[in-house]
């Protein structure tokens, strides 16, 4: 293949008078090709003197590389039985795609390069890819740039940030909601991707800029589309079209694996987790976490128009309150049970239904509409809540069932005052639970702690005093003998 230096070389050889076979002995090319480029010169130089020619072409011909025309060849080795061959393969990775969706099990050219081979047929790998290429050449998407008004438009989705909270890593997920138009980005921190999550992000993100977006663009999650009915219709998910009744924004669901449809919160997601979670991941709790998260997304937005955008939104609605309401009937231990884990409740509840809220952090206990109980709640399975004021009742009655009682021992702290100073007074325990049941845990055990200080002067006063007592009664009975002799 001649190159524009070749073509330099060719041209500037001949003017000096060499030979066409001399230059092409020295380049390594055929004498033809350099009487073609010098009488292409030749020409050149000739048009650029006729007044009618066109000189910025005949510049552009004169100081281009070598251009070949290749569209009409053909690769002679490729023949009609190997294209058929081709055109299955490629037809039953398209199936392929139609079953499984995006995925990474597409063949490579050089796996279809090697299937063919492999059926008999002699082809060079170059020579497949470039077929390979013909076949899937589509006309590539044009992406049209979107501008939105203040107020218009919010963007939604999770991510994932990796941390060492107390030494150990634990996958998060960041739930992060994004503003085009003021280019303002904000996130939360969430041990899951459930709908209580989902829904509590949105409620603190309107709690936050104190007014609602017109608009809030997903993808096709779980909490947004229950069912998809067709090929293009979507059921939406019962609790986000509360949510949006409630606060007034439309929803809108991009197509599916259409990313760019909700760019900014795409890019979002990656620049709230490099720029916060980047330069410090280590912390001592996830509450340390969000702590230092919240002050790195303030300093992110200095610069955005958000205090702009917020005069824009609409109005202001209080705190929406949305919880997934489930009516249990409480077991013979006193449990609840709730996605495979298990509340405690007060125990003359056994064997009654009661209603649980079931929020994303904790879940409350109702009974005939009143309050009776709050439990943080479990993100694992199989795991045990319990509360050691919720079995008072019984305890008056069953005294003897506090010491090896699960309640006691999933305190340890407690545990290990009851075995000290009350193994062999557990009624008094029990009163003193009593006593203190409106109280917190922490309140509780302070006043054990006291309890117990006071005892332990108590005693010591006492072994004091008779330890007084003797050595007087010595003392005593010494004087009286000196007193007699």
């Amino acid at each position: 293949m001649i190159t524009l230096m070749d073509k330099y070389t060719i041209i500037k050889l001949k003017q000096t008078g060499m030979s066409n076979r001399y230059i092409a002995r020295q380049l390594g090319i055929n004498r033809k090709t350099v009487n073609r480029y010098w009488n292409e010169h030749l020409a050149n130089l000739k048009s650029l003197k006729d007044s009618n020619t066109d000189n910025k072409t005949v510049q552009e011909k004169m100081t281009s590389a070598p251009v070949y025309d290749v569209s009409n060849r053909s690769a002679y080795k490729y023949t009609s039985e190997i294209d058929h061959a081709l055109d299955q393969i490629l037809a039953s990775e398209k199936e392929k795609l139609k079953v499984l969706g995006l995925n990474k099990q597409q063949l490579t050219n050089v796996q279809i390069h090697q299937e063919l081979v492999s059926q008999g047929f002699d082809i060079g790998k170059t020579t497949i890819s470039t077929k390979i290429k013909e076949k899937r050449n589509r006309i590539k998407e044009c992406f049209i740039r979107q501008e939105y008004n203040y107020g218009e438009r919010l963007e939604f989705d999770f991510g994932e940030v990796k941390l060492v909270i107390n030494q150990e890593v634990v996958k998060y997920h960041l739930a992060v909601l994004s503003s085009p138009a003021a280019n303002f980005r904000w996130c939360y921190l969430y041990n899951n991707q459930t709908k209580e999550v989902f829904l509590d992000a949105h409620v603190k993100f309107f709690e936050m800029v104190k007014g609602v977006y017109r608009e809030v663009v997903y993808d096709n999650m779980k909490n947004v589309v229950s069912k998809f009915i067709g090929k293009t219709e979507k059921l939406l998910n019962e609790d986000l079209v509360k949510m949006s009744l409630y606060y007034g924004f439309d929803i809108n669901v991009t197509n599916c694996f259409s990313g760019n449809e909700k760019g900014h919160v795409e890019g979002s997601v990656k620049v709230l987790r490099n720029k916060i979670f980047g330069p410090r991941y280590k912390f001592e709790s996830l509450e340390a976490a969000i702590k230092y998260m919240d002050a790195e997304l303030i300093k992110l937005n200095q610069n955005t128009a958000i205090e702009l955008e917020k005069s824009n939104l609409l109005p202001y609605k209080p705190i929406l309150e949305l919880a997934d309401i489930r009516k249990l009937t409480v077991d013979k231990y006193s449990f609840a049970r709730i996605d495979n884990n298990f509340y405690s409740v007060p125990d003359y509840l056994v064997g009654k239904t009661i209603t649980a809220k079931i929020y994303h952090t904790e879940i409350e206990f109702y009974s005939n509409n009143h309050l009776v109980c709050t439990h943080k709640k479990i993100d694992g399975s199989k795991e045990i809540s319990i509360d050691i004021r919720h079995y008072l009742r019984t305890f008056e009655r069953k005294p003897g069932a506090v010491r090896n009682s699960l309640a006691l021992k999933s305190m340890p702290v407690l545990k290990s005052i009851y075995d000290i100073y009350f193994k062999t007074n557990p009624k008094k325990f029990i009163e003193i639970l009593k006593e203190n049941q409106d109280k917190s845990i922490d309140a509780i055990i302070e006043v054990f702690r006291l309890i117990t200080e006071n005892q332990l002067m108590t005693s010591s006063n006492t072994e004091l005093a008779k330890v007084t007592m003797n050595q007087l009664r010595l003392y005593n009975n010494l004087t009286f003998k000196e007193v007699r002799q």
